[in-house]
């Protein structure tokens, strides 16, 4: 989610598509909390590892 955040904010940045650049930021955001949760060790929506 991380990966796919950072594309679709460099891609939004670059093609002046400002939808893209909002959702880019969104999926950083929950990339960045999901990654966090899992390197604590607690289970999110049920899973304890996101590959």
């Amino acid at each position: 989610m991380l990966i796919l955040g950072l594309i679709l904010l460099l891609l939004g940045i670059f093609l002046h598509v400002s939808i893209l650049y909002t959702i880019g930021i969104i999926l950083l955001i929950v990339g960045a909390v999901f990654w966090i949760l899992g390197a604590v060790g607690r289970p999110i929506g049920g899973r304890r590892y996101w590959y």
